[in-house]
């Protein structure tokens, strides 16, 4: 092991979602994701979908997994805490946000006790998603 180089690198984040369609839609659509891959494994009764900025082999990715048989929407549990995005223009972000019909729950503005700029959107399973201004 090289102790200069890092061994590990980072993949993919998971997330559970309730409507896959939906879910892809939000990714692709609001955010400018890519959807990369999706499959279906029918013996698990389940559907993988990767999405992201770029290729899988050269940047980390959001990897939505769609289970068939889930009823319910998932508890967000206490342990989650955000996906982070960088965005050059964040007020105007979340202007063209939630004139589209996503829900922006912490509006615009300068993180208490900094001057970065930040905002928090939710996906359609709730799932928080902070935008911070980078120029």
């Amino acid at each position: 092991m090289n102790d200069n180089k890092p061994v590990f690198r980072l993949l993919h984040t998971m997330l559970r979602v309730k409507n896959l369609d939906k879910s892809i839609a939000f990714y692709t659509e609001h955010l400018g994701m890519k959807l990369l891959r999706k499959n279906d494994y029918t013996e698990g009764r389940f559907t993988l979908a990767f999405v992201g900025y770029g290729d899988e082999a050269s940047n980390t990715v959001l990897e939505l997994t769609y289970n068939w048989d889930q009823e319910e929407p998932y508890e967000l549990g206490t342990g989650y805490g955000h996906i982070a995005l960088g965005v050059p223009d964040i007020y105007r972000t979340c202007e063209k946000l939630k004139a589209a019909g996503v829900s922006v729950p912490r509006p615009a503005g300068p993180m208490r006790h900094s001057r970065t700029l930040i905002a928090f959107i939710e996906d359609p399973d709730g799932y928080k998603i902070e935008l911070v201004e980078r120029s």
